[in-house]
């Protein structure tokens, strides 16, 4: 198969990884890319918003399949484009409706509700509701929730503690903190427990479980400050037991993709649920309608099977006979940063020459540029290291090591990835 893989972040370098394995892939095309998957894929010059160009380069280059990684993309509706002119094309990746359950939260709540699948009590608000959405927040109490309905980037959701706080936040989304995205709210009730991370692969009616993971949003250490695209991951979590996942299984899964079903909403591609267990309960924060990210970087150094397999069965309506070989070992995955980040950050940093590695270990480049054969930095989020290991420890000892081996002006990163799993 020739296969054209979209995005330009690390979670695309980890896919690209797993990707390029396979004995299916004659050609891995991935555009836009980034310089360290220059030697995985063929980078291509595309932009993502130009859906035509998008087209044109898949019939030119007779592409089979295409999977799209971020999630604007999506949420744009190129997959209906490319499906319109290109019927032959096997997309993986949802259309634009099925987009919804991350590119709208509020559309995901009420989906939720309707279907009875378990999450926090809410409303939504649009910039004539301000001291509706007030008043509501105070009925909730504190900590309260508050979310930008749209995409932004993982930034979106806020966490108030006082309700001097959550009014001064409600007035600033609605006024445009996070542009469009933050024209409607959604306030929700502080759910109290532990999160972690659930993707399927799925074409509405089959799917498959990909490994489980936890992810660090928070910026600083002991979950600390603003939220970010990402701090690290581990992989797997713990108490996300035999005994817990039968609970997302039937509680979860089963009655989103039913809901999906009963709305007439196509879905082929990857779910991803945001999960917090309360008191050995599953709810769901969020949906994203694609892998997440740093989640990616440990799900696939952990998943042994073969990636472009498993989404050619997805397209032919076989996962039903599909075999997920997942590793045994953790990874735990560490995000490098730029000063400063999520606020405003210094680019073209100067990158020090990259470390050898050893067997177990990655680095996927997420906010990296190459000028005159020299790595600089680009991005808030620069550089995820993976590292495996027979344990939790082993694995972040050896991404703390990894971690440290590689240098800039301004690097930053988390000390205490899996801090809360101890």
């Amino acid at each position: 198969m020739k296969i054209l893989l979209l995005g330009s972040g690390a979670r695309e370098h980890a896919m690209a990884y797993n990707l390029s394995k396979s004995a299916l892939v004659e050609n891995l095309f991935i555009a836009p890319g980034n310089p360290g998957l220059a030697s995985i894929g063929i980078l291509q010059p595309l932009n993502l918003d130009d859906q035509a160009s998008v087209l044109e380069f898949c019939n030119a280059n007779q592409i089979d399949m295409v999977i799209c990684g971020p999630e604007a993309p999506l949420a744009q509706g190129l997959m209906d484009y490319l499906e319109l002119h290109n019927p032959d094309l096997i997309l993986i990746g949802p259309k634009q409706k099925g987009a919804q359950l991350e590119s709208s939260k509020a559309f995901a709540k009420e989906f939720m509700i309707k279907y009875e699948i378990p999450t926090a009590r809410y409303q939504s608000f649009d910039k004539n509701q301000i001291q509706e959405a007030i008043n509501f927040g105070k009925s909730l109490g504190l900590p309260l929730v508050i979310k930008a309905d749209g995409l932004a980037a993982g930034k979106g959701v806020v966490i108030t503690q006082s309700h001097e706080e959550s009014e001064a936040e409600i007035k600033s989304m609605l006024a445009g903190k996070f542009g469009t995205a933050s024209s409607t709210l959604v306030i929700e009730e502080f759910l109290s427990g532990i999160e972690f991370s659930v993707f399927v692969l799925t074409n509405g009616h089959q799917y498959v479980l990909l490994p489980t993971a936890k992810d660090y949003k928070r910026v600083g250490e002991g979950d600390t400050g603003p939220n970010t695209g990402g701090m690290g991951s581990i992989s797997p979590v713990p108490f996300a037991d035999e005994e817990m996942m039968e609970k997302v299984k039937n509680k979860i899964i089963l009655p989103t993709l039913s809901g999906l079903q009963k709305e007439n909403i196509p879905y082929q591609g990857f779910i991803f649920f945001g999960l917090i267990s309360v008191n050995g309960e599953p709810f769901v924060i969020e949906y994203n309608c694609r892998m997440g990210d740093p989640e990616t970087e440990s799900v696939m150094m952990r998943l042994q099977s073969d990636l472009a397999r498993l989404c050619l069965q997805c397209h032919q309506g076989r996962l039903d006979t599909a075999s997920v070989k997942i590793s045994p070992q953790h990874v735990a995955t560490i995000f490098l940063t730029s000063g400063g980040y999520p606020g405003d950050f210094e680019k073209d940093k100067l990158i020090g020459p990259l470390p050898e590695l050893q067997h177990g270990e990655q680095i996927f480049f997420a906010g990296v540029t190459q000028k005159n054969n020299h790595l600089y930095t680009s991005g808030g989020r620069v550089i995820a290291v993976s590292c495996l290991g027979e344990n939790r420890k082993d694995a972040i000892d050896a991404a703390m090591t990894l971690a440290e081996k590689i240098s800039y002006e301004g690097k930053y990163y988390r000390k205490d990835i899996g801090f809360d799993l101890v």
